[in-house]
């Protein structure tokens, strides 16, 4: 069943007017690049206000928890609106979706540093309403660096995307701590309209990307074809009115979700990525905080630690495990999913041996490795998820990994670690240590899924071939009548 689903979805998507053939493009790497500073952007947002969290405490007279509730909202949308969202991406240009939604969500992003002292409401609405930007991107980039690019460069493209959103984390906390200790209580406002012009140009570039057609480069690699097919189809937004685009993203949605949830490789990887995911995001938003409490770091230096942490490690982890993505793709029996496995479970236990108490050099050296090697695992785990995903699904597919490590791991860590840290006198070193073996979890369940993964990519392929096979026949059909 799964595998008639498949042809079929490829059969509909390759199909052209008699006698037609795509244009084609080559590829080079500009795109990536771009897809790269998409990711930087929204990090640099987020992380700006990571970077000014002491002064928006005092501005608006809230603590730890109330803090945690607005990193949290901005996730929390993310995850309710991710769904419909890559519903849309799968069904419309991605590349100018991308470019709108980006140029929206910078205009708001910069609105918040206007909000009133009184109004902590009102802000943490405005940074929730930017998690849509993310639902977005995040998905629909995803989909179009597996069209651009083939199953042999995919590591790489991922890579290099995931190294710049390392990189936009490192500047947004620099950013964010700048304006922040430098400019007394206007500080975090004026952090806050760092990104609108930034923005701007990055919506530009993507909305002058090409938009390639679905599946290009499975295809490419099923016939040997060289370029890539693009598309000048835009297609109208919502063609029918957006009552009937609603009802049929329902029915859509579901069977769409039918057919990802039939791919055991997704069904592992939806709850090992969860697991794994809760645990980053709690070390993410709380670690500034960690140094300054426990090892009495002042707010500058404990972001600069912690942004130099992301950039130093992140970054050269995430080329490496981009290298092993794509050269040991076909070296053992599910490689796609067993890097990331076993690199999340020794970079954990280097995290977990480093919050028992010793001098901030020794943590920092091991969190600095620890760090690098969790990194390395993300090219891959990209690459694999892609993989086994039909083209014409890989924006739902995106979207129903994102909902659900969103709903069951993301949502909750910032508010479940200062829970538990106030339990312990505001101590994130025993919150962190608590939290931590949640992600030894979530690699065990991606080392089970290697029994899966080639599988289920083969199932793609196989699809392209049958699809193309009974275009080329319909064809010759056709021209002999």
């Amino acid at each position: 069943m799964f595998r008639r689903q498949l042809i079929r979805r490829h059969s509909i998507e390759s199909g052209l007017p008699d006698g037609e053939s795509p244009a084609r493009v080559l590829v080079s790497t500009w795109p990536m690049w771009v897809f790269g500073l998409v990711g930087m952007i929204d990090n640099v947002d987020q992380y700006i206000v990571r970077g000014t969290s002491n002064q928006i405490e005092k501005a608006f007279g809230v603590g730890d928890f109330q803090i945690g509730i607005l990193f949290s909202a901005f996730i929390v949308m993310n995850g309710v609106a991710t769904m419909p969202a890559s519903y849309l991406g799968d069904r419309w240009s991605r590349t100018r979706l991308m470019a709108v939604t980006i140029a929206v969500w910078s205009v708001i992003s910069a609105l918040g540093g206007v909000v009133p002292a009184g109004a902590f409401g009102l802000l943490v609405v405005l940074r929730g309403a930017l998690g849509f930007g993310q639902a977005v991107t995040g998905p629909s980039s995803s989909s179009l660096v597996a069209d651009f690019y083939g199953r042999e460069r995919r590591g790489r493209a991922f890579s290099l995307q995931q190294c710049l959103i390392y990189v936009g984390l490192g500047l947004g906390l620099a950013i964010g701590s700048f304006f922040g200790t430098r400019f007394g209580h206007l500080g975090w406002r004026l952090a806050f309209g760092v990104s609108i012009f930034p923005g701007l140009v990055i919506a530009y570039l993507c909305w002058r990307l090409p938009e390639p057609r679905r599946g290009t480069a499975d295809r490419a690699h099923v016939t040997g074809a060289t370029g890539m097919e693009v598309t000048t189809e835009r297609g109208e937004l919502f063609p029918g009115g957006f009552s009937q685009f609603a009802a049929d993203m329902v029915r859509g949605l579901r069977a769409d979700v039918r057919t990802i949830l039939k791919i055991p490789t997704i069904r592992y990887a939806l709850v090992g990525a969860s697991s794994i995911l809760f645990v980053v995001t709690a070390v993410a938003t709380w670690m500034p905080t960690l140094y300054e409490r426990q090892f009495h770091l002042s707010q500058g230096r404990a972001n600069l630690a912690f942004g130099s942490l992301v950039i130093l490690a992140g970054v050269p982890g995430t080329l490496i495990g981009g290298m092993m993505a794509d050269r040991w793709v076909h070296r053992f029996l599910g490689a796609r999913v067993v890097i990331p496995g076993v690199c999340i479970a020794t970079g954990g236990a280097l995290l977990l041996v480093s919050f028992i108490p010793m001098p901030f050099a020794a943590a920092f050296v091991l969190q600095l490795v620890g760090f690098l090697i969790a990194a390395s695992s993300i090219p891959a785990l990209s690459a694999g998820l892609t993989d086994v995903v039909p083209a014409q699904l890989r924006g739902t597919g995106n979207g129903a990994f994102n909902m659900t490590s969103i709903v069951f791991g993301s949502a909750a860590a910032p508010l479940l670690t200062a829970a538990i840290a106030t339990q312990f006198g505001g101590n994130y070193r025993v919150a962190f240590a608590i939290v931590m073996p949640v992600a030894f979890v979530g690699s065990v369940l991606l080392l089970a899924a290697r029994r899966h993964i080639e599988a289920d990519t083969a199932k793609i392929f196989e699809a392209i071939q049958v699809a193309l096979a009974e275009q080329r026949q319909q064809t010759g059909t056709t021209e002999i009548t």
